[in-house]
């Protein structure tokens, strides 16, 4: 780990105990993050105490339990339990939604407990900015007890192998904590944004406008000429697995906060209004397959967004195997 890696100076020497960490939410990033962080000494050292976890399908904590042992983690039976015994919570969760629940009931259980030491909540989730100033609403009332917004940029590979970059806003100490359980455990970079907690989630929103916009100007080249890139590989070969990349119901949920961006500053992107259409394309056509029993994937990838120009140049949305192909003629 380099110094640069984390703008912040090192933590003071910590207490005799290591902090509490917990972790709500083992999906496609989560999972991962949580198995690296219980793995990583120098984030929990020998002796700490086990990472505490809670999914709302008990099956992958079990199975994260079942991988790492019970030295290294611990289901919760709640998320209740998360926000009362944990002094570190990160949060890795599908939509707006689901965060403001889950973080509605840390409120409820915070109101129970005595608030003598610090508590971090850590969220990583992709949430329209506004969400962040809700939930510090609902947390940064309670003493000692603050929330910074941390979403990260990279796939479910990186997660994997620890390479995701953390974009941190919130309160100055918290983020210096969490950065250094965090680096290099999950993430290989923070990229500091300051104290207002909305800037790290619309960082994280144009970052990901970029990614879908080149993704439908590729999306629209391959449908004449495929290419060899990351994503146009997997419009190419059409390996549109969702559970092995970013699911389509995710890119549609930041497509719609990114346009709710462009409408709040004036700025027109009409590269992502289009693309959020072909998704929405890609999910039909999807759904269509899966009732009549012959979809392929159970999860689409968002790249899937190449059924949109396809379909309007009269080709098969999902199967490039069934386009005509160009003979030459000797």
């Amino acid at each position: 780990m380099h110094t640069h890696d984390i703008p912040f100076s090192r933590p003071t020497t910590p207490s005799q105990h290591p902090p509490q960490i917990g972790f709500y939410g083992l999906g496609a990033m989560g999972y991962p993050m949580a198995r690296n962080l219980a793995k990583h000494r120098h984030s929990h050292p020998q002796g700490s105490s086990p990472i505490l976890v809670y999914n709302r399908s008990r099956t992958k904590a079990e199975n994260l339990l079942a991988e790492l042992g019970q030295d290294r983690i611990c289901i919760a039976d709640s998320p209740e339990q998360l926000a009362k015994e944990c002094d570190v919570i990160i949060t890795s969760l599908a939509s707006d939604a689901v965060v403001m629940s889950v973080y509605a009931q840390f409120k409820e259980a915070l109101k129970e407990v005595n608030h003598d030491k610090p508590k971090i909540f850590v969220e990583t989730s992709t949430c329209y900015p506004t969400v962040a100033g809700e939930l510090d609403e609902m947390i940064s009332g309670f003493p000692h007890t603050h929330l910074i917004t941390c979403p990260v940029f990279g796939p479910p590979a990186q997660a994997e192998t620890a390479q995701l970059i953390l974009v941190m806003a919130g309160d100055y100490k918290s983020k210096k904590d969490a950065a250094y359980i965090l680096v290099p455990a999950i993430g290989r970079k923070v990229i500091d944004l300051g104290g207002n907690l909305e800037k790290a989630p619309t960082l994280k929103l144009i970052g990901n406008s970029l990614i879908l916009g080149f993704m439908e100007v590729m999306a629209e080249s391959i449908t004449m000429v495929p290419s060899i890139l990351n994503y146009a590989r997997k419009m190419t070969h059409d390996t549109f697995d969702g559970q092995k990349g970013f699911g389509i119901d995710g890119g549609l949920k930041d497509a719609t906060h990114i346009r709710s961006m462009t409408a709040e500053y004036n700025a027109t992107m009409p590269v992502i209004d289009i693309a959020h259409q072909h998704m929405l394309t890609a999910r039909a056509i999807h759904a269509s397959q899966k009732v009549e029993g012959c979809a392929e994937f159970e999860v689409l990838d968002w790249s899937a967004l190449i059924a949109g120009p396809r379909v309007s140049a009269g080709l098969d949305g999902l199967n490039s195997k069934k386009h005509l192909k160009v003979e030459r003629e000797d």
